[in-house]
């Protein structure tokens, strides 16, 4: 079981790495799909394995290969001004994934809110610090763009993990053999 649970892991920071690099510029911060990917590994696979996927994604881009948005890759991106919102991706693995775990299903949009709220704060905080920009103007150029776009990926995660979670838990208590996806 654990291999298949490492497995899954590897695939979501996989898909992590796949979505992320795509990016529309909008501002400071551009908008990508990798919140999408940290909310269905928050969703499917819990706080720990989310975490470690997200984790997985950090360590890929800090080593270099171009896996954060706009292909870019390296320690820069980490320590730079947008680079709050990759630490935040933690945050909001570990937070998302806790209540979706814990809390009530029809509650998983709110769940991962909760994450994206955590998320945008320690993302607008850092740009606030790094770049000396009054919080509330880093919110309004930082996060405001990416919000309707956030409700969106929060939506299309939501499906998704509600019709998937339950097929990912049996496939990795039984084996693919056993659940056909």
């Amino acid at each position: 079981m654990r291999t298949r649970k490492n497995t899954v892991t590897a695939l979501l920071a996989a898909a992590l790495c796949v979505m992320a690099p795509l990016a529309v510029p909008l501002g400071p911060v551009p908008v990508t799909l990798a919140t999408l990917g940290v909310y269905l590994a928050a969703g499917l696979m819990g706080p720990w394995r989310g975490l470690a996927a997200v984790g997985l994604y950090l360590a890929l881009g800090g080593i270099g290969l171009p896996v954060f948005a706009g292909f870019a890759g390296g320690l820069q991106q980490l320590t730079g001004p947008t680079g709050g919102f990759l630490w935040g991706y933690l945050l909001c693995a570990l937070l998302a994934g806790l209540l979706c775990r814990t809390g009530a299903k029809p509650l998983t949009p709110v769940w991962l809110l909760c994450g994206a709220a955590v998320l945008y704060a320690a993302g607008c905080g850092w740009f606030a610090w790094q770049t000396d920009t009054p919080l509330w103007s880093a919110v309004v150029l930082c996060a405001a763009p990416c919000l309707p776009g956030e409700c969106i990926k929060i939506a299309l995660a939501t499906g998704l993990i509600l019709s998937l979670r339950g097929r990912v838990e049996r496939v990795l208590t039984h084996g693919v053999k056993a659940q056909r996806l």
